[in-house]
């Protein structure tokens, strides 16, 4: 997979994407960061990158012309006339936007099959509509707030994307198996309806974890994840991704994959909260 960041501080990328995974990934060729400076392709001796808004208001917008002119060099055409241009299904341009879509899950695995995705870092006030009229595919927030620019943005979206490319992370079940994770499909063949696997998250949100030692600040581990019963122990865990769900997303609840068991140990925990 390619990332293209288009951007007007390159700076800020040059250390984030040189630790851990991400660093492995590019090492490993499963990756590659291209981040590209949108003051060079201005060309006025003070490198103007943007403008003030038709129409009057606060702040400055970025101007259409150096932002088409690096997605050119990038040969990336106008969404009008790329149908039938080869390997166009495996790109998105994506315009990073509090106005846009909120970055998810589902959608980082729908991004993850793809071969190239192009970032535009917005800044200021934003960017010029006619780019996201002409060139982007999406826009994408990455949360219900406002940050500075679409740098931090894009460096969420390229760790969150880049750890499910295949390859990438040592486990691949580790992407899978994990909050906002995927719905089992199957259930254990246990009369408990149990489901197959201790994730089973369907949208709901990670259980619990612990590890050495078994005692720590006069706070024990759980005894039924010392006891062996892997019966028990995922129905534990169920338990504890219910209680983390509605006592942190409750809104996820509406979404989520719940089999008749995790109504019933939901209602008794709720019960339990009154």
């Amino acid at each position: 997979m390619r990332f293209e960041i288009i951007t007007i501080f390159p700076g800020f990328f040059s250390g984030i994407f040189e630790h851990g995974i991400v660093r492995r990934a590019q090492m490993q060729g499963l990756v590659s960061v291209g981040v590209h400076d949108l003051r060079a392709h201005t060309h006025d001796r003070h490198r103007t990158v943007d403008d003030r808004p038709f129409g009057g208001g606060e702040g400055m917008v970025l101007k259409p012309e150096p932002l088409a002119e690096a997605l050119n060099e990038l040969r990336i055409e106008p969404k009008a006339t790329r149908k039938g241009t080869p390997g166009v299904e495996q790109t998105r341009v994506i315009l990073l936007s509090a106005q846009g879509r909120t970055l998810t899950q589902p959608l980082v695995r729908e991004l993850a099959r793809l071969e190239r995705i192009v970032l535009l870092c917005g800044r200021y006030e934003g960017v010029d509509e006619r780019i996201n009229e002409l060139y982007c595919d999406m826009e994408l927030s990455i949360g219900d707030y406002v940050l500075s620019g679409g740098e931090l943005a894009g460096a969420v979206v390229v760790d969150a994307v880049m750890r499910l490319v295949p390859g990438v992370l040592g486990n691949e079940a580790s992407g899978e198996f994990e909050s906002f994770g995927a719905a089992d499909t199957e259930i254990a063949a246990d009369q408990e309806g149990v489901p197959r696997s201790q994730h089973g998250s369907g949208g709901l949100l990670d259980y619990p974890h612990y590890t050495r030692p078994a005692e720590f600040a006069g706070l024990h581990v759980p005894d039924v994840l010392l006891q062996g019963d892997h019966q028990q122990i995922r129905r534990w865990r169920r338990e504890q991704q219910l209680r983390k769900t509605l006592a942190n997303r409750p809104d996820l609840l509406d979404k989520a994959v719940l089999n008749e068991e995790d109504k019933r140990l939901l209602a008794m925990i709720r019960a339990g909260n009154r």
